[in-house]
């Protein structure tokens, strides 16, 4: 036992709230030894992020009410938070799942990475500048002389979670808690910085617990998976034992909602090649990014998408996908460019043309939680594009948002709800709701399901086709993750540093891709090896 760097046994987890007591974790068990990489799977709501919170004194309103941690021989469920704070970030790093939320936005990149070097005295003023520039470096920024000078707006989100991964192994820490650390990245990224733990971890012995709802990163990355469910750890083992050979009901059903790249998974619609409902041609944009620096994030990009198809935008993280979306549904001018929609010219719209525009496309973000307004209730939200263009009066509109709520499986009952009270899938199943209640022709998808696990992914996306089939709708869906790609797409358009290398049907580009590019991304795609048939070990049930 002496390589054992994490135990913990029987924890509970409780938080109280105005209306009782939850308890989030319910005497899970779960051990890392060093250099050894545990992958957490389970749904959202199960508990995995709060048990990694628990381990350093991070929970934010809920108390450890029983069970042991022990790190490194030293207990912490009881510790105070000054022996916490000299752990977290020195000894425990670690990486949260919102890069959005987790940097603050007045200070640069530089002066953050280099805070955590400072504050456990891994560096001075003087020299904090330059280590953070190596950091970032390391972290996979291109660039990062000048991501140092940058704010965390000025960054992609892919970028930004570079940024958390580089102070989370600031301080060669013996353990680093990644917590969805790669939801927000694409595949040859995910595959740098993962690439990035493992090496950290062969070096110098970190380990890593990692909290993933992407089977495939934990098949292929972790020694080790613990399965989660109601606060439960219900299953653990190797990859191979509890991936090939599941003895648990719901680690199968976890298993069977993940998507594949397997070409039989989901048989392609015919559909009729008109006249294109939106055709772009040539669009650029730049950004000045410092004094005298200009990015070019959109780069002569021609697309065209037919009605009731779904074209795919694809790439790493800053090469224009979501800059291209935005100016596709009028959200950002393009420098240059002409965008026509059913035939119209709609690049210079203003005023009520571009208002008109607006009930015809519509936009669903990746993080439901922030697109909708907390303070309105489900009913308000799904309404209010109805009652900003005058559609109805109060009586029709009510109903109007129940029928909304019924076509996106959601009870009526929620309307008095408000976002906080919804999980991350109900609250998705809201979003589309309210861009479906003016009846529009194109959807603009951007990451409409990266930021949910496996069972609530699969349940979006058979939404999004029942829809699409009902509805004849048009989806322009920006994805990183080529295996929901595969499943939704007919068409594929990779971009890759604001340009577009190449466009095909679904499965002429997964089976056979032109582009050098779209071939390395689909090589980094995480395919674990075939699994071995498990021996009767010690696992929990």
């Amino acid at each position: 036992m002496t390589d054992l760097l994490l135990r913990i046994e029987g924890l509970q987890v409780e938080y109280r709230g105005r209306t009782g007591t939850t308890r989030a974790v319910r005497g899970a068990s779960l051990e890392v030894r060093r250099g050894e990489t545990v992958a957490l799977v389970g749904e959202s709501g199960s508990g995995k992020s709060t048990l990694a919170h628990a381990v350093i004194g991070l929970l934010r309103g809920g108390a450890i009410t029983g069970g042991e941690i022990t790190f490194a021989g030293e207990r912490l469920e009881r510790a105070g938070q000054r022996k916490l704070q000299g752990i977290r970030g020195a000894r425990i790093g670690l990486v949260p799942q919102d890069p959005g939320t987790s940097l603050n936005p007045v200070l640069r990149i530089g002066e953050q990475v280099g805070e955590v070097l400072r504050i456990h005295g891994r560096a001075d003023r003087r020299t904090a500048g330059r280590e953070a520039v190596r950091i970032l470096e390391q972290a996979g920024l291109d660039r990062p002389e000048l991501r140092a000078r940058q704010y965390p707006q000025d960054l992609s989100g892919g970028q930004r979670q570079r940024v958390l991964i580089g102070i989370a192994l600031a301080c060669g820490p013996e353990l680093v808690i990644a917590d969805e650390p790669t939801s927000a990245l694409d595949v040859t990224v995910q595959r740098r910085i993962l690439d990035h733990l493992a090496e950290r971890t062969a070096e110098s012995g970190t380990a890593v617990l990692l909290i993933t709802h992407d089977l495939a990163v934990a098949a292929e990355r972790a020694d080790r998976i613990a399965v989660m469910r109601d606060g439960e750890i219900v299953e653990t083992g190797t990859a191979a034992e509890v991936l090939g050979a599941p003895r648990h009901e719901y680690t199968r059903r976890l298993i069977a909602a993940a998507p594949s790249l397997d070409p039989t998974e989901r048989p392609r619609r015919t559909l009729e090649r008109t006249t294109p409902l939106l055709t772009a041609t040539g669009l650029r944009k730049s950004f000045r990014i410092a004094r005298e620096v200009t990015l070019t994030a959109v780069d002569d990009v021609s697309l065209e998408i037919h009605r009731g198809e779904t074209l795919a935008v694809v790439g790493e993280s800053g090469s224009g996908k979501s800059t291209t979306a935005r100016i596709l549904a009028r959200l950002a001018e393009p420098d240059a460019g002409t965008i026509t929609f059913d035939g119209q010219d709609i690049t210079g719209l203003r005023g009520a043309g571009l208002r008109a525009l607006r009930r015809r496309i519509q936009v669903v973000y990746q993080n439901p939680y922030v697109s909708l307004n907390p303070k309105l209730t489900i009913g308000a939200i799904v309404a209010e594009p109805l009652q900003a263009f005058g559609i109805g009066d109060r009586r029709t509109r009510r109903a109007t948002t129940a029928e909304l709520l019924e076509q996106v499986a959601l009870p009526a009952s929620y309307v008095a709800r408000r976002p906080a009270e919804l999980s991350g899938g109900q609250r998705q199943r809201v979003a589309i709701a309210r861009a479906l209640a003016l009846r529009p022709e194109l959807l603009v998808l951007d990451e409409p399901v990266s930021a949910l696990d496996v069972s609530v992914q699969a349940q979006i996306l058979d939404l999004l086709e029942s829809l699409q089939s009902e509805l004849d709708l048009a989806y322009l869906f920006i994805s990183h993750d080529l295996a929901v790609v595969r499943r939704l797409a007919d068409r594929v358009a990779v971009m890759r540093q604001g340009c577009v290398v190449e466009t095909a049907t679904t499965a002429q580009l997964f089976d056979n891709p032109q582009n050098d590019y779209t071939r390395e991304l689909l090589a980094a795609v995480p395919r674990p090896a075939a699994p071995a048939v498990p021996l009767p070990l010690e696992r929990t049930a």
